[in-house]
């Protein structure tokens, strides 16, 4: 059993807070947050305790980092003493963008790292949070951290190298997927369909075929194939996607973000 504390509860924050609580492994939850009234809804709904930042630090056995890139180097300061006076083992858990466990350790100190990245629909369980472990993190403290981040969906350990190309699908993807989602439903309005239907059907139709896709382990060509009928409705609406470069589109959106830098 751990104690288990959060700086940080924002929407990302919450997330996995709300993923945490789910664990068994979990002693004491210990929320911190420069916005009390936030660590304070999250302590209700979780049977979580409200503290602040060097409380958390003194006493969490995993200690998430969960506050904005332009924040942490001021927040840190303020804990740095605490962490460095303290004698027993913790692991320090940093979801925040743009560092990676170099900098961090370049940074912020010495201390056993580990990296994530998680995503919005971790809200719902429904995310992916890929996981990058520092140096000296022993197989029994990883395996405690991908117990805590299990409720949050699908958690994936990655090569630290790999993770910004993933990070445009996983992280970035959401936005993405609710681009298309809405410009579906603004086709369907355009049609004669009302809007919380239309919205409400592209919704559902995105998240099934995303569930076929994985249980059947399909190719996306596949799918596709399987919808388009020879001289069909569906065959039609492919061509005009191709003909708006659609794909690529898509493609260069990913490229974007991973060529982005903090």
């Amino acid at each position: 059993m751990a104690v288990v504390g959060f700086i940080g509860t924002g929407n990302m924050g919450s997330a996995i807070a709300r993923a945490a609580g789910k664990s068994n492994q979990v002693d004491r939850l210990l929320l911190a947050n420069r916005s009390p009234e936030k660590a304070e809804r999250l302590a209700k709904e979780l049977g979580g305790e409200v503290s602040d930042n060097r409380q958390v630090a003194v006493n969490a056995d995993v200690l998430f980092l969960a506050v904005k890139p332009q924040y942490l180097l001021g927040m840190f300061d303020g804990i740095r003493d605490v962490l460095e006076a303290r004698k027993d083992r913790f692991i320090i858990v940093s979801m925040v963008a743009g560092w990676t466990l170099d900098r961090l350790t370049r940074e912020l100190g010495v201390f056993p790292f580990v990296r994530i990245m998680p995503d919005i629909p971790a809200q719902v369980g429904a995310g992916i949070t890929l996981v990058c472990p520092g140096k000296g993190i022993t197989e029994e403290e990883k395996a405690l951290v991908l117990d805590l981040l299990d409720g949050s969906g699908l958690v994936s350990e990655l090569d630290e190298k790999q993770l910004d190309a993933a990070n445009g699908v996983t992280g970035c993807g959401p936005a993405f997927a609710a681009m298309f989602v809405e410009a579906l439903a603004d086709g369907a309005v355009a049609c004669g369909l009302p809007r919380q239907r239309a919205l409400e059907y592209a919704a559902m139709m995105v998240k099934g075929s995303a569930e076929l896709l994985l249980q059947e382990n399909m190719h996306p060509a596949v799918l596709k194939d399987k919808v388009c009928s020879p001289g069909g409705s569906t065959i039609q609406g492919v061509r005009k996607l191709e003909e708006c470069a659609f794909r690529a589109a898509v493609m260069d959106a990913v490229i974007a973000t991973f060529e982005k830098k903090f």
